[in-house]
């Protein structure tokens, strides 16, 4: 076997490796989750998983990375195709919320990984997150400066949107079965998809960063 098909294949288990343990974390969290299932789910033996990766924490560290290092690129990506602060900010929102919804492990190891406070991998998540909230201030300063936005206060309004997406995902079966209930007459939101959701914290966000204080 040549060097070059070996570099191949090691590349190939690596990204199985992650791409199950995404999987994992997200349903069992970094405690719940163990190395022999893993190593199951990816065909491999557990000598192999540990080959590429250290231990357990190597493994997170490596996972978390990779998902927050893939939502800030396309965030990037999405924020050329707009040359106005209220665009981006618009266009920050929908790209987060459809790659949220259409990687639904996202929201699960965030929203898991902060409830802990970073506890697992702090240096990992806070390096991440916060290139991700630079982008999102950027854009807010930028139009704040312009005139378009009145009162920022970036940290309050990242957390809005993050939040908000991240729970409405993630919440999305507890909404479902709340709404079939009929002891209270209640609006779960279990028919709104993530585009209506997007659109209702953009237009909300905006009416509140356009008025005086």
């Amino acid at each position: 076997m040549t060097k070059k098909i070996q570099k191949r294949d090691a590349a190939v288990s690596k990204q199985l490796i992650i791409t199950n343990a995404i999987k994992l974390f997200s349903k069992k969290g970094y405690g719940g989750a163990s190395m022999d299932e893993l190593s199951k789910m990816c065909n491999l033996n557990k000598a192999m998983v540990f080959y590429y990766f250290k231990n357990k924490k190597g493994l997170y560290e490596a996972v978390m990375q990779e998902i927050l290092e893939e939502i800030y690129h396309t965030v990037i990506e999405e924020n050329k195709l707009h040359d106005n602060p209220i665009a981006e900010l618009e266009g920050f929102i929908k790209t987060y919320a459809s790659f949220a919804c259409s990687h639904p492990y996202l929201p699960a190891l965030l929203l898991k990984e902060l409830s802990d406070s970073g506890a697992v991998i702090p240096e990992v998540l806070f390096a991440s997150m916060r290139k991700l909230f630079a982008l999102f201030s950027d854009i807010l300063k930028r139009g704040e400066d312009a005139g378009y936005f009145k009162d920022v206060v970036p940290m309050i309004l990242y957390f809005m949107v993050l939040g908000t997406l991240n729970l409405m995902v993630t919440t999305k079966p507890l909404r479902q079965k709340a709404q079939t209930l009929d002891d209270i007459e209640i609006d779960t939101c279990a028919g709104c998809d993530i585009d209506e959701i997007a659109t209702y914290l953009i237009k909300k966000i905006n009416l509140m960063l356009k008025e005086d204080r």
